[in-house]
């Protein structure tokens, strides 16, 4: 028996076309947000894989077995396309995605070097990720790709969406956790700076605080959720008669319902644990 069809039962009453949308916890809010902004005749149900988070720290193998099991899910609940709302997910484990189910359509979740070269007035710009992220193949094709004339520093922050997904959203704990990692970026006289994790814009009010007003900062899920309706909109059917989109989480999240109310649309938007997902960690 596949993985599809042993979870294919869970959750029948939910089955039809829709968006499947997954991240390795609450990061890929911050897409779902913008998304249902861009999107809202369209049907979505998102998974926050809080049991296994973060992926930054985590080996590659693990991400991209994780990463399958929940897109199998997802496609047994009937999404025909799939937004990879996790940096990390996406650099590790998209192309094996696409390999495995090669009709479904994947969006992933890449960070903003492309744009973030654009406004770049000295051609300086820093790239704010998580360690695995930070020290992808494709990040420094990106690199290479869009900003090969500028000075791009990389700045890996081990534990941040850790603290994230814990629920550290502001005040001290917040500003300790922020404080090293901005101090290094504003080091390299940047202008411009990429958050390269889908976790980070919900904290980007300390972080522009502690970069300074001459940094812009760059955050990418108005652009996914455009290449996204770009392509839902070649699908069919495009719109389901009654949409409706549900949240659910592979363990207990108080830091998810304390979020949705920050993304408008989802504000009512009640959290779901699905526990039929274990997660093994390695070692």
């Amino acid at each position: 028996m596949t993985d599809a069809q042993e979870l294919f039962e869970i959750d029948a009453a939910f089955r039809g076309p829709c968006i499947g949308v997954f991240d390795s916890g609450v990061g890929g809010l911050s897409i779902l947000r913008a998304l249902r902004e861009r999107l809202p005749d369209a049907s979505m149900l998102y998974v926050g894989d809080v049991a296994c988070a973060p992926y930054g720290d985590r080996p590659g193998e693990f991400v991209v077995e994780r990463s399958s099991r929940l897109v199998a899910w997802l496609i047994a609940q009937g999404a025909t396309m799939i937004v990879v709302a996790c940096n990390t997910a996406t650099v590790l484990a998209i192309e094996a995605l696409r390999a495995r189910w090669p009709t479904i359509v994947f969006v992933g979740v890449e960070p903003g070097v492309k744009p973030a070269a654009a406004r770049s007035r000295t051609r300086r710009i820093a790239v704010m990720a998580t360690v695995a992220t930070a020290g992808s193949a494709r990040l420094r094709h990106l690199v290479a790709r869009y900003a090969g004339d500028a000075h791009v520093h990389v700045q890996a922050c081990p534990g941040l969406a850790d603290a994230i997904e814990r629920g550290v959203l502001d005040g001290a704990a917040l500003v300790e956790a922020l404080a090293p990692y901005c101090e290094a970026v504003r080091a390299e006289r940047v202008d411009t700076v990429v958050l390269g994790c889908t976790h980070y814009p919900f904290v980007e009010p300390t972080i522009r605080e502690l970069l300074g007003p001459d940094i812009t900062v760059v955050d990418t899920a108005s652009a996914i959720a455009e290449r996204t309706a770009s392509l839902w909109d070649g699908t069919e059917p495009v719109f389901d008669a009654t949409p409706h989109v549900r949240v659910v989480s592979t363990g207990a999240s108080d830091t998810m319902a304390r979020l949705l109310p920050r993304c408008p649309g989802l504000e009512q938007t009640p959290v779901e644990v699905l526990t039929i997902i274990p997660c093994q960690l390695p070692g």
